[in-house]
């Protein structure tokens, strides 16, 4: 149909400027008219949890596992949930940072400030409590416990 309209606008000795706006509106139309039929046939979505904030969300960062999610809020904090609607853990970065990102393997947040003309990397930890009542020991009771994970052998 576009090699039909080039050839139809070539007969008519059309002047080029106007031939080439008509040619692109027809696209556009013909382009625009397929993307909302294709759009609303193929593509379903439904918003299965909504967070309310005490202050506006400025970025996000989602774990690549998708247990944690990080809201940078305009209020210099990164708001830290998994699965309730209750942050979990806050963190005050300061009202300079403008966007966070998450390392490759979840373990680092990479903090851009367009203010400063800076971007930090800062690790983090989850601290998990495990309960050992009633488990058996050897040392005192209340020894605090260190578990390392080693995920990168080959």
């Amino acid at each position: 149909m576009i090699y039909y309209m080039l050839q139809r606008t070539r007969s008519l000795k059309m002047n080029w400027k106007y031939r080439n706006w008509i040619l692109v509106l027809v696209f556009m139309g013909v382009s625009g008219a397929f993307t909302g039929a294709l759009a609303s046939d193929n593509l379903e979505w439904d918003v299965f949890q909504t967070l309310n904030l005490d202050a506006s969300p400025i970025d996000v960062a989602v774990t690549y596992d998708g247990r944690k999610l990080f809201v940078l809020t305009d209020q210099g904090e990164i708001l830290v949930y998994s699965t309730s609607k209750q942050p979990e853990a806050k963190i005050n970065v300061g009202k300079h940072v403008d966007g966070i990102k998450l390392g490759p393997r979840g373990d680092t947040l990479i903090l851009s400030s367009g203010k400063n003309k800076t971007v930090q990397m800062v690790t983090i930890d989850f601290i998990q409590t495990i309960n050992t009542a009633g488990s058996t020991f050897k040392g005192q009771e209340d020894a605090p416990i260190v578990i390392a994970v080693f995920d990168d052998f080959q």
